[in-house]
């Protein structure tokens, strides 16, 4: 692909419309018949749904807020990983987010078990799935739960 051939809509020919029905915009040229959507200077309220009960109707209009709908935020970690780390060493949520392996802002840290782990770590995290657990402890480290 060459610059010059990538679609975008600044290329797209306009849609001729009123130019008989051969083309597809004749006639009506895509308004419909009769209506308030055929006539010209038509439209609808920002917001407006087609008559079903519009959203901002829907909400509470005081005190609402979408805290109680969002999700934790979920930082995770592979086994192999943490290969990264010296031997012996304690692993938690500051040292993997100043390891660049999680965000800042996670709430909840949980490792898996993609990779092998051949230090003896002790791991401090929210959860562990069962291989991860199996491969730490295997290498002679602990999994800890927070």
């Amino acid at each position: 692909m060459k610059l010059d051939s990538i679609p975008s809509a600044g290329n797209r020919k306009s849609k001729r419309l009123g130019s008989g029905r051969g083309n597809g915009h004749g006639k009506t040229c895509g308004r419909g018949h009769k209506g308030a959507g055929q006539r010209s200077g038509y439209g609808t309220k920002l917001g407006f749904e087609g008559g079903q009960m519009p959203l901002y109707r829907k909400l509470p209009h005081r005190g609402f807020n979408q805290t109680r709908f969002q999700r934790e935020k979920l930082g995770w970690v592979n086994v192999g990983e943490l290969e990264s780390f010296a031997a012996n060493a304690k692993v938690n949520k500051e040292t993997l987010f100043k390891a660049g392996l999680i965000r800042g802002n996670v709430d909840t840290v949980k490792v898996l078990g993609n990779g092998s782990i051949e230090k003896a770590l002790t791991v401090e995290a929210n959860r562990f799935s069962e291989s991860a657990k199996e491969k730490i402890e295997a290498a002679g480290g602990k999994a800890v739960l927070v």
